[in-house]
C-alpha cells in the first residue's frame, strides 16, 4: 500500500520547517527570482536533456511555487487536497516504473531550479535517488570579477569539456587541477569511457569519504578528492578496495580538513625567536647524529641553483661537524624521483631537503607514506599538511637593485631576465620595476624570459634593443657557451657584461635556522598548535637572501643601497606600498596600503612600467612547463589543448 509515503513525506516535511523555522533559516526552497540581480532577464542557453544530481536541485523557479515544500523541496500541503493526490500517484508510478518523464529546469551558478516537475523531485528526493533527467537551461551570470562568479566559470570551462556536473571546488583552480592529475590538459574532451570511469571512482570516494566522517568537514567531497588524488593518484583511486581506501584517507585526513581553510597557508616570515614550548621540551633527545638528505632534480656542475643548495649542504656539515650527517642525491628528476625519496630513508635520513618544486609531488607521497620523515620543499604557496615548504623573500633585495638600476639609468630603459612564471618570480620583477620606477619615473623594465628562449638569448634580445642595464638571472649556469651573466650588470658593445650588484641567496644560513629548530624540537612544536600548512619565507631580516655590490658601483649609490637593506631589515621599508598600478593603468592597491605576503606570493600582475608579458605555458622550455605545472602562477599554468610534460 502506498497510502502512508505521502503522510510520512508530509510529516518530515513539516519537521524540516518547524527546525528551520527555529533556526532562522528560510524554510521553503530557493526561488530563482528572487536570487538574479536586479534587472536580469530570465533567459539563457538550451543545454538540452542531462543527468542532474539531486543535490544541486536548490528550489523552484518562482516564489509562488516554492511555498508547497519545506527546504529540501518535501511536501508541505495538507492531505486530501489535489496537490496530495497527484503526488501520491507520481509516487506510485515511480514505485511501479520509474519516473521517465524530464523534468524542466533552470540553471544558474551550477544550481537547479525547476519550472515543471516540482512533486517530481518532491518524490525522488524522498525516495533518496541520486540524479534526475532534466531540460535544462543555463542562465550565466554578467558580473565578472566576484570570486564565486569566477570560480562557477571555471566550472562551465571544466563541464564544456567533461560534461560532468557533480563535482564541486571550493577555491580557484581546483578543476583545471583535476583534469592535470587525470593526465588531461584543460579543455581536453573527455570519452563516455572517461566519463563512465570517473563516475564511478567519484561515488566510489565519495562512499568512503562520507562513512569515514567527511560530512562532519565544511569541504566539499571535490575538494577532499583532489586532495586524495594529488597523493596517491587516480590510477591507485580507480584501482583500490574499500578498505585500502579507508586506510590510505586515514592517513590524509588532515590534508581534508585543511581543505576547509579560507587561508589554508601561515607564512611564516621569520625564524621563531622564542622558547621552545611544552611538547619541544617533552621531546626525546638523541645523542645519534641527524641523518639530512639533500635531494635535487639537477647536477651542480650544470645548475647555479643545484650548486646553491649544494655548497649549503656542506655550510651546515661544516657548522654542526659531528651532530649530523648530510648526503646529497643528484639529478633525480632523471629516473624515479620516488625511488630516489626511498633511498635516502632507507639509508637512514630521518630529515629529507628537496631543492626543487618538481619534486614536490614524490616528497608529498613520501612524507604520507612515512609519517616519521621531516621533508621540506624548496617551494612557494604550496598547501599541504605533511611537508614544509621554504623559499626566500628574494623581492626585498630586487628592489634594491631596482633603485640601483634607476638611479644609473639616466632616464633610459632597464632590462630584467626572469626564469620562471612561479610563484615568488613575479614579486621579484615587479619589486625591481618598482626600484626603478622610484628614482627614474621615465624609465620602462623591458622584461624577458630564459624559460622562454634559453639565457643568453633573452640577454641577447635586451642588448639588441639598445638596452645596457640588466637584471640577468640570480645564479650562472653552465651553457653551450660558457656561464650564463648574473645579478645586476652592464652589458659592453662586445657583449660581455660588468656585474654591478648581486641577489645571493645564503641557502647555509636557511638550513642551519632550520636545523637548529628541528634538533631543539621547536620545529616540530610549530605545528602542532595549528591546522594551516606552514610555508617558510624568510627575507633579508632572517640573513638567507643578501645584496652584494662590485667595486664598480659609484660610492653614493653604494651608499644609498646600504641604507635600503638597513630599513628593509628593520621592517621600514616596504616595496610594496600603494599607489600600485598594473600594465593596463587599474589600480592594484590604494595609497598608504601595503600587500600581504599572501598577495606578494600570489602576484600574477605586472607594474605599469614592465614592458613585457607573463608568458604561456606552450611558450616554454620543457624544464619550464614542468615546473610552472607544480608551481606556476595564474596566466601562465597550461590553456586549452596543452599537454603535461
Amino acid at each position: 500500500m502506498l497510502t502512508n509515503y505521502y503522510a510520512d513525506a508530509l510529516k518530515q516535511g513539516q519537521k524540516e520547517f518547524r527546525r528551520c523555522t527555529a533556526e532562522g533559516i528560510h524554510p521553503y526552497p530557493t526561488a530563482l527570482e528572487s536570487i538574479l540581480p536586479e534587472g536580469e532577464r530570465i533567459s539563457g542557453t538550451d543545454m538540452g536533456v542531462i543527468q542532474i544530481p539531486m543535490e544541486h536541485v536548490a528550489g523552484t523557479r518562482t516564489t509562488a511555487r516554492a511555498l508547497s515544500f519545506s527546504r529540501s523541496m518535501l511536501p508541505l500541503i495538507p492531505a486530501g487536497s489535489e496537490f496530495a493526490d497527484k503526488w501520491q500517484r507520481l509516487c506510485q508510478a515511480h514505485v511501479e516504473e520509474g519516473i521517465r518523464d524530464p523534468i524542466k529546469v533552470w540553471e544558474y551558478m551550477n544550481r537547479f531550479y525547476v519550472e515543471e516537475g516540482n512533486k517530481r523531485v518532491s518524490v525522488l528526493r524522498f525516495f533518496g535517488a541520486d540524479t534526475v533527467d532534466a531540460q535544462v537551461t543555463r542562465i550565466m551570470p554578467t558580473d565578472r570579477g566576484d570570486p564565486e562568479t569566477d570560480l562557477y566559470f571555471e566550472y562551465v570551462e571544466f563541464y564544456r569539456a567533461s560534461r560532468v556536473n557533480y563535482i564541486e571546488f571550493t577555491k580557484p583552480g581546483g578543476y583545471a587541477r583535476l583534469q592535470q592529475l587525470l593526465g588531461k590538459s584543460p579543455g581536453q574532451v573527455w570519452t563516455d569511457d572517461d566519463r563512465m570511469s570517473f563516475r564511478a571512482a567519484y561515488y566510489f570516494f565519495r562512499s568512503a569519504y562520507e562513512a569515514n566522517g567527511g560530512k562532519r568537514l565544511t569541504t566539499t567531497v571535490g575538494d577532499a578528492m583532489l586532495a586524495y588524488l594529488e597523493v596517491f593518484g587516480y590510477q591507485q583511486l580507480r584501482s583500490t578496495t574499500a578498505s585500502e581506501i579507508k586506510r590510505s584517507m586515514s592517513k590524509v585526513w588532515e590534508e581534508f580538513a585543511l581543505q576547509q581553510e579560507t587561508e589554508p597557508i601561515d607564512v611564516k616570515l621569520s625564524p621563531e625567536t622564542e622558547k621552545p614550548g611544552l611538547l619541544s621540551r617533552v621531546l626525546p633527545k638523541s645523542e645519534k647524529p641527524l641523518a639530512v638528505a639533500f635531494i635535487h632534480d639537477k647536477d651542480p656542475a650544470f645548475s647555479g641553483w643545484t650548486l646553491g643548495h649544494e655548497l649549503g649542504r656542506e655550510y651546515v656539515q661544516r657548522v654542526f661537524g659531528d651532530k649530523i650527517v648530510t648526503k646529497a642525491y643528484f639529478n633525480a628528476m632523471d629516473g624515479d624521483a620516488d625511488q630516489v625519496i626511498r633511498q635516502a630513508a632507507d639509508e637512514g635520513s630521518t630529515v629529507i631537503f628537496t631543492t626543487s618544486p618538481r619534486l614536490l609531488p614524490a616528497s608529498l607521497r613520501a612524507a604520507v607514506e612515512n609519517p616519521k620523515l621531516t621533508i621540506l620543499n624548496c617551494a612557494l604557496n604550496m598547501s599541504h599538511r605533511y611537508i614544509r615548504t621554504y623559499y626566500a623573500r628574494m623581492y626585498e633585495p630586487k628592489f634594491i637593485a631596482g633603485v640601483i638600476a634607476g638611479a644609473l639609468a639616466g632616464g633610459e630603459d632597464v632590462g630584467y631576465v626572469c626564469d620562471y612564471p612561479i610563484y615568488g618570480q613575479v614579486a621579484g620583477i615587479n619589486a625591481f620595476a618598482l626600484g626603478v620606477q622610484s628614482v627614474s619615473p621615465q624609465s620602462e623594465v623591458r622584461l624577458e624570459w630564459s624559460s622562454v628562449a634559453g639565457d643568453g638569448s633573452a640577454v641577447q634580445r635586451l642588448a639588441g634593443r639598445g638596452i645596457r642595464l640588466i637584471s640577468s638571472q640570480d645564479l650562472t649556469r653552465l651553457t653551450d657557451r660558457g656561464r650564463t651573466p648574473f645579478g645586476l650588470g652592464l652589458v659592453n658593445p662586445d657583449g660581455s657584461q660588468v656585474n654591478l650588484a648581486m641577489p645571493v641567496w645564503r641557502w647555509g644560513v636557511y638550513y642551519e635556522a632550520l636545523l637548529r629548530r628541528i634538533r631543539d624540537g621547536s620545529f616540530q612544536a610549530e605545528s602542532a598548535g595549528s591546522p594551516k600548512a606552514l610555508n617558510y619565507y624568510w627575507g633579508m631580516s632572517a640573513g638567507v637572501v643578501e645584496m652584494r655590490y662590485s667595486d664598480k658601483l659609484p660610492i653614493g649609490v653604494r651608499k644609498m643601497a646600504g641604507l635600503l637593506e638597513k630599513s628593509i631589515c628593520a621592517g621600514l621599508c616596504q616595496p610594496f606600498t600603494g599607489p600600485l598600478y598594473d600594465q593596463a593603468g587599474q589600480v592594484v592597491l590604494d595609497k598608504g596600503k601595503t600587500l600581504t605576503p599572501e598577495q606578494i606570493i600570489d602576484m600574477n600582475w605586472l607594474n605599469e612600467n614592465v614592458a613585457g608579458s607573463i608568458p604561456t605555458y606552450s611558450e616554454l622550455t620543457e624544464t619550464g612547463k614542468a615546473t610552472v605545472w607544480i608551481a606556476g602562477v595564474t596566466g601562465a599554468r597550461p590553456g586549452t589543448g596543452e599537454e603535461a610534460p
